[in-house]
């Protein structure tokens, strides 16, 4: 297992925001993910349009990760509802 950050985008809509984060949150478990951290880093303006949304509310996940799933999990994020962007970084051993 490796460490990750995972930065997501969700509309700013209360409910749609709360609904993606929780289905985000069911698929990095469902492929064996341990989310150590989960941090809103709040509304900004976003830099181009996404699905007609010009703001969005970000979302910074910590965990811990089997890199083989990566792929796998982006398969997911791509048919996950109310989820407009994610970024996987993977952080250095120290």
């Amino acid at each position: 297992m490796r460490k990750y950050e995972l930065m997501t985008i969700f509309p700013l809509d209360e409910e749609k925001s709360k609904k993606g984060t929780e289905d985000v949150r069911k698929v990095l478990t469902d492929f064996g993910a341990e989310i150590t951290e989960e941090k809103l880093f709040g509304d900004r303006d976003l830099c181009y349009e996404i699905a007609k949304n010009k703001k969005g509310r970000f979302v910074l996940f910590n965990l811990n990760v089997n890199p083989e799933k990566i792929v796998e999990i982006e398969k997911q994020f791509m048919i996950t509802n109310n989820l407009l962007k994610s970024q996987f970084v993977r952080l250095e051993d120290k």
